[in-house]
């Protein structure tokens, strides 16, 4: 924990309660660590941030052509749904097309995250399409339809397509398979641990999209369905929708469990990965659009839509400002 700083910090009545420590890792889509805060090597798991990666043997295969997967289902691939209408009735589809139904999914369920959120009352029946990984799930079977493989053991680490899956990843985040430290996500698929700037660069190449000499179509493909359906990506007040509509296009960002956010960037060809250390939600937010303003990719509308993101101001139940809170931290250039 030593290669860490403090990232954000929280006062209460002006009395330092809470640091949050973490790292951050700017990279291009060579490579290149551009900055950083903390140990831009931080090996740490990639979470949900991975999803975009984990779709490259489907689409690299023709799989989105096969079954006919226009944007809404690429986007819905990549997400970490809130379980809303729209999301549950896109897995269908998906499903559908592939010939199965949701009993085939093997990522569990939970209460939906529109729910949490205090956004609508829970369904009546809630099943594994509710799920936020329902999307990714119903593309690993689909690439097993496609393929002849077994459907039971789909999340099983040597299934061919967790094989395929770990490949991809590693070509695209500059890395050998081998290199990849492997641990078991909350849906029960395989997830990887990779230094916090490969998985920037992983993202720096998926935001560049058809400028990828290797996978240029997949990326372009899966980026401009994040990008044209961040609702899909994400959901009703959540962060991953309100960062991608600021971007305007620009940005393709996605969040993971546990204090994991990275963000790239079309036009620049870059990508910003960072960890927070005790995987607090609210200071990932925060952390991220403080890298924004460090990197200049904020204009004056853009800083005033994520402002509510920094939640800088902490409040008691009753809505009385009762603290702070602020990000500490200042990018350092790099270079090779």
């Amino acid at each position: 924990m030593t290669s860490l700083v403090p990232l954000v910090e929280t006062d209460r009545g002006g009395t330092l309660e809470c640091v949050h420590f973490g790292a951050v890792a700017v990279a291009d889509a060579q490579g290149r660590l551009l900055a950083h805060a903390g140990d831009a090597r931080w090996l740490t798991f990639s979470r949900s941030t991975l999803k975009a990666l984990q779709a490259l043997p489907f689409i690299q295969g023709g799989g989105a052509r096969q079954f006919g997967f226009g944007a809404p289902e690429l986007a819905l691939l990549c997400a970490s749904h809130s379980g809303e209408a729209v999301h549950v009735a896109t897995v269908d589809g998906m499903l559908a097309k592939a010939g199965l139904r949701h009993q085939a999914l093997r990522c569990g369920c939970h209460v939906p995250m529109f729910v949490e959120l205090g956004l609508g009352p829970a369904p009546a029946r809630v099943d594994e399409r509710h799920h936020n990984c329902s999307g990714k799930h119903a593309g690993f079977l689909a690439y097993c339809v496609q393929h002849g493989l077994a459907l039971d053991s789909y999340l099983a680490p040597d299934h061919p397509l967790q094989q395929a899956i770990r490949r991809d990843v590693a070509r695209a985040v500059g890395m050998a398979p081998q290199e990849l430290r492997m641990g078991i996500d909350g849906c029960s698929a395989p997830n990887y641990a990779l230094p916090l700037a490969h998985l920037a660069r992983g993202y720096a190449r998926l935001a560049s999209g058809a400028a990828d000499p290797e996978f240029g179509e997949s990326f372009a493909l899966l980026a401009q369905a994040m990008t044209s359906h961040p609702e899909l990506v994400s959901g009703s007040g959540r962060n991953d929708l309100a960062f991608m509509q600021a971007g305007r296009g620009d940005w393709v960002s996605k969040v993971g469990a546990d204090g994991v956010q990275v963000v790239g960037s079309r036009s620049r060809r870059q990508a910003f990965a960072l960890k927070v250390a005790d995987g607090s939600k609210l200071a990932a937010q925060a952390a991220s659009v403080e890298v924004m303003e460090q990197l200049g990719w904020l204009d004056a509308e853009q800083r005033a839509a994520l402002q509510p993101w920094r939640a800088e101001t902490l409040l008691s139940v009753r809505g009385t400002p009762v603290g702070r809170r602020r990000a500490v931290f200042r990018l350092a250039g790099a270079s090779g």
